[in-house]
């Protein structure tokens, strides 16, 4: 389960900022990986049975930084960074200095945009849609609130080649207007046993469900 950041941007100390496992009897309480802001979607790769989880960047640096984050975490233990560096390149300016470099910390696969909110994420192993989406992942963006130009309010697709990211392309769009205005923020993304993909909306209030009809 994620333990997010109990702010937008500070030091707290272990157990945020960070994924951990518990035993259902609540022992054995570990921390996974730490340096994640606020991850909200996690899966394991369907073959591999590896992490791969979105996280949230911070705001107030601006429209275009930092972007959100595709991470993966083949081992226990790995640090991603916050609040030192962001999206493995951008130290940050209050916290970042020269005993925390970028260089310490595992990059993200992906950067998914500034401020898109990636949200919920799954691997799909579905059988219905075509076999191009075999084993990508899926990922509902929420959308920006505070950009001058909102972006997001989508759901993406990743496409691997081993742990490599090969193509990062729409899946589902429209929910934001031309205008700027939304009528929708997808929330969370979910294969089902026939195929079919569901995604919640948490503004419009219902949950879609996406269907291959064939060509």
């Amino acid at each position: 389960m994620p333990i997010g950041g109990p702010c937008n941007i500070c030091d707290p100390g272990d157990p945020y900022a960070s994924i951990v496992r518990i035993d259902p009897d609540g022992s054995n309480f570990e921390i996974v990986a730490r340096g994640i802001r606020n991850s909200v979607g996690f899966d394991w790769h369907p073959t591999t049975h590896e992490l791969w989880f979105t996280d949230n960047g911070r705001d107030q640096l601006g429209d275009d930084v930092p972007n959100d984050e595709l991470n993966y975490a083949p081992t226990t233990g790995l640090h991603f960074g916050f609040p030192y560096c962001h999206e493995g390149t951008v130290a940050d300016p209050t916290f970042g200095d020269e005993a925390h470099p970028c260089g310490n910390y595992t990059a993200p696969k992906l950067t998914l945009g500034p401020h898109v909110a990636a949200l919920g994420m799954r691997f799909y192993t579905g059988t219905s849609f075509p076999s191009a989406y075999q084993g990508r992942i899926f990922i509902a963006q929420h959308g920006s609130w505070n950009r001058s130009i909102p972006i997001g309010y989508r759901v993406m697709t990743v496409k691997l080649t081993g742990t490599d990211v090969t193509s990062y392309d729409v899946f589902a769009e429209g929910w934001l207007n031309m205008d700027g205005s939304k009528w929708g923020r997808p929330v969370d993304v979910l294969p089902m046993a026939d195929g079919s993909l569901l995604v919640s909306d948490d503004y419009a209030d219902v949950i879609y469900r996406i269907e291959y009809l064939g060509t």
